[in-house]
């Protein structure tokens, strides 16, 4: 469990900064279908898994034999569903909610 308290604190950053509600914004039409997960919430817990070591979305089924550390996590097939919802116009709306996540925070983010 200690291996992953990294991974947990990116989830944490992504939700203090607003990113995570940012995205969930971005993401409304892709809304959960049934399953109760948040697409905003799978984003973050996407790349937590990344941060983690993970390289590919299956590895995510790592996260929530870490219960105690990430929460309910999304299933492989909800996260395939998330990204596979993102088109131009969406991924230009994530692109979005994180400059206005890293302005809130920093100010005008360096990648402009």
């Amino acid at each position: 469990m200690v291996n992953h308290a990294g991974s947990r604190l990116l989830a944490d950053l992504a939700d203090a900064t607003s990113l995570t509600s940012a995205f969930s914004e971005a993401l409304r039409r892709l809304g959960p279908r049934g399953t109760g997960h948040d697409p905003g919430r799978v984003e973050a817990d996407l790349a937590a898994m990344l941060a983690d070591g993970g390289e590919a979305i299956a590895d995510l089924a790592v996260l929530p034999d870490q219960r105690e550390v990430f929460g309910p996590v999304a299933s492989t097939p909800t996260a395939w569903r998330v990204l596979a919802g993102i088109d131009e116009a969406t991924l230009n709306a994530l692109r979005a909610a994180r400059a206005t996540a890293w302005v809130s925070r920093t100010g005008p983010a360096p990648w402009h």
